[in-house]
């Protein structure tokens, strides 16, 4: 990285702190606080909204990164539009609460520019429509996932990080490193301790990212499937129990707390929890690098016992734990 990259970095880092501390204290003022619940996972009053700043410091670094050059005008005015269609209802949602169905119309438009942009990066039709489908699906994964302290950014930086790497060295490689520090600068205030949660536009806005890097490391990875390894722990655990849910004839769009990370931190607590879905997701991670080398049977192996470890995991906790 050069120094001016670094400074970006770091930048980021800081004023994502800064702007989630401001966050905090316009959440009070305005009465945006989540209380516990039978639905919920944590146990007093504490204010929502905090993903706001990683929302504006995302939408500066995109910015600044295109007046140096980095990026081409249309590209960056889709990202943020795209970012924009998932934030501001996640905003308004966060003060008052929208019905779900019209937010998945600003949620498809959204999800057109992610389609744009992998057209665009591939000429690939195939490519534009998974990109559709991952802005879709990963906008909704990461905010049914964003139920205990830290698992939704840990998860987010985690699978940046990756994401960065296979694009490396693009720009969009430095503007998911910059979701990372984003990452690193909002943590102390939702883990260990919540001092505030990330809310509908925060959890909303990782997942749209996670699948804007996503979608253009596809190509950059050589189109290999191992791409999907990093989002395997949150992918696993929200579409098995969407889908459990469903077949159960349950009303799988109102709140719960079912996921199997629900279930393991009322037996073992916050910390415990996303530490452990931190750990497998680094280890995700670093198999679905080894796919940029040429094949060999190691990491279709490591991949594949991912993946089985991963579902018979969400089978045991909730088939046995309540």
């Amino acid at each position: 990285m050069t120094p001016a990259s670094l400074a970006l970095w770091a930048g980021c880092c800081a004023l994502t702190a800064v702007l989630t501390w401001m966050a905090i204290r316009y959440a009070r003022r305005a009465g945006l606080i989540d209380a516990p619940g039978e639905r919920r996972s944590h146990v007093q009053a504490t204010p929502r909204g905090g993903g706001v700043a990683i929302v504006v410091v995302m939408g500066l670094a995109s910015l600044l990164l295109c007046l140096a050059g980095r990026l081409a005008v249309v590209e960056v005015a889709l990202a943020l539009a795209g970012l924009g269609l998932v934030a501001v209802p996640g905003w308004i949602d966060d003060h008052r609460s929208l019905p779900v169905w019209p937010r998945l119309h600003w949620l498809a438009l959204a999800a057109v520019c992610v389609a744009v942009l992998a057209w665009r990066a591939s000429q690939s039709l195939l490519h534009a429509a998974v990109g559709f489908a991952a802005s879709l699906a990963l906008v909704n994964i990461w905010n049914f996932m964003d139920g205990i302290n830290g698992i939704a950014t840990t998860q987010a930086g985690l699978v940046a990080a990756g994401f960065a790497v296979l694009l490396w060295p693009s720009a969009w490689a430095m503007l998911a490193l910059c979701l990372v520090a984003c990452a690193l600068g909002f943590l102390p205030f939702n883990f260990p301790r919540a001092r505030i949660f990330l809310g509908d536009v925060g959890s909303g806005s990782l997942g749209y990212l996670l699948a804007l890097f996503g979608v253009l490391a596809w190509p950059a990875s050589g189109w290999s499937l191992a791409v999907v390894l990093p989002l395997i722990a949150f992918a696993v655990d929200a579409g098995f129990t969407l889908l459990r849910r469903m077949l159960a004839g349950e009303r799988w769009w109102t709140p719960h707390a079912s996921h199997a990370y629900q279930r393991l931190a009322r037996r073992w607590g916050h910390p415990a929890v996303t530490g452990a879905y931190g750990l497998f997701t680094a280890c995700a991670v670093l198999v679905a690098l080894q796919f940029s080398t040429p094949l060999s049977p190691l990491p279709l192996l490591l991949a594949l016992l991912l993946l089985v470890s991963a579902a018979a995991a969400w089978w045991k906790v909730t088939r046995h734990w309540a």
